[in-house]
């Protein structure tokens, strides 16, 4: 094949991005569920605007997940690395990982390989398109303040 230049691959990645979400949305629109799995390395944005976009998240054990390295949260936040280290042992908020991400919510399983083909089964024939991210990550632990949040703001609705 061609190697694209810099250029010539910015001058079409809004439009392959452009073209992917309307291709999930076309999906979406026509009852199907949007499954991401996580099998190697999810970080950062790319995750974030992409792979959380999904109806369900799933994730093999040895997948790597995170928002942001502690040492690039440390360079951000002027915080010193051994407190990020320190608060991400008792706060899955600061802490990188499956086991966190999931404890979060943000991942709804942490799948073996050998079983990875009847999950896919059971969560593709699931229906319904409601998201339990809030709800998962205050019954595991995770996030304790966004699902009672949401509840009271449904409740106050007129």
């Amino acid at each position: 094949g061609q190697q694209l230049s810099r250029r010539d691959e910015w001058l079409g990645m809004h439009q392959y991005f452009s073209h992917l979400l309307l291709c999930l949305e076309c999906l979406r629109t026509h009852g199907n569920r949007l499954i991401s799995l996580v099998y190697n390395q999810a970080i950062g944005g790319a995750f974030i605007a992409y792979g959380l976009m999904a109806d369900t998240i799933l994730a093999l054990p040895d997948a790597k997940v995170a928002v942001m390295w502690l040492e690039a949260m440390a360079r951000v936040t002027k915080l010193d690395l051994s407190r990020l280290q320190e608060l991400s042992k008792t706060s899955p908020v600061f802490a990188p990982g499956v086991t966190n991400f999931q404890a979060l919510g943000g991942i709804s399983e942490v799948v073996d390989l050998a079983q990875l083909s009847n999950v896919l089964l059971r969560v593709a024939a699931e229906t319904g398109q409601t998201d339990l991210r809030a709800e998962n990550g205050y019954r595991r632990g995770g996030r304790q303040l966004a699902y009672p949040v949401i509840q009271q703001v449904l409740v106050s609705k007129p």
